[in-house]
């Protein structure tokens, strides 16, 4: 895990514009939602693989509901098992169970003092992912989102971060793309944007390596990162 932030491949003014993950990024909710959806499949009889669960990190619904199929077979009632799972996930996000991952607090604070855009390109579809954002305060902070019922294609296509960039009338290349999966951030180094992961449950992947993908801890190092950076004046609103 690289902290050394003089060794990232770009200086903080080469950043215009910040697109962010939701899950597991700016929220500690993977590991809420891997208990949930555990609990939602055992009154189906079934005793769900943790990594099956980790295998849908990051994807839409629909690639999602792919991979259980997969695994489980096409007969699964995977619309069942989503029904249950929303039921108590939306209990989890009203009881406020879904907590800040840390430094987002802080890098807000940076982001706001230096007049930035930020978007959040995530997964999750709209009428769940603005709730939970609501409930810890982050939705007004952010000048759009892009989910992933409002995208052709899923992460790790580009698609999302692409249209991300556009919310803020920016081009990709100008933006900083921060993920925690794999296929968040094969999508935004597919999309052209510089691209830094922090991993959350899933270590980084080879590809991604090679790649020349940097790696922070937490999202309170790339605080550090871009106070440095020149204000640049009010962002979108």
């Amino acid at each position: 895990m690289m902290n050394d932030l003089s060794a990232l491949p770009f200086a903080p003014d080469q950043i215009r514009g910040v697109i962010f993950d939701m899950d597991g990024l700016l929220l500690d909710s993977e590991r809420v939602a891997l208990a949930t959806i555990a609990q939602a499949a055992a009154p189906m009889g079934v005793e769900w693989p943790y990594d099956l669960g980790l295998a849908m990190v990051g994807l839409n619904s629909r690639d999602s509901d792919g991979i259980i199929r997969a695994r489980l077979g096409d007969d699964f009632p995977v619309a069942e098992l989503r029904e249950r799972f929303g039921l108590l996930y939306e209990a989890e996000i009203e009881a406020g169970r879904i907590p800040l991952k840390p430094g987002v607090l802080e890098l807000f604070e940076v982001l706001d003092a230096l007049g930035l855009p930020r978007v959040v390109a995530t997964s999750t579809r709209r009428v769940r992912a603005e709730p939970k954002l609501a409930a810890v305060g982050l939705l007004d902070r952010v000048h759009g989102m892009v989910c992933g019922d409002e995208v052709a294609r899923g992460k790790p296509a580009p698609d999302i971060f692409l249209a991300a960039a556009a919310r803020m009338a920016l081009p990709a290349a100008d933006c900083l793309v921060l993920e925690d999966s794999n296929a968040g951030a094969r999508g935004g180094h597919a999309a052209g944007a510089r691209v830094v992961m922090v991993p959350d449950l899933l270590e980084q992947a080879a590809d991604l390596r090679d790649a020349g993908v940097p790696t922070l801890a937490s999202l309170g190092h790339m605080a550090v990162f871009l106070q440095t950076r020149r204000a640049v004046g009010a962002g979108p609103s």
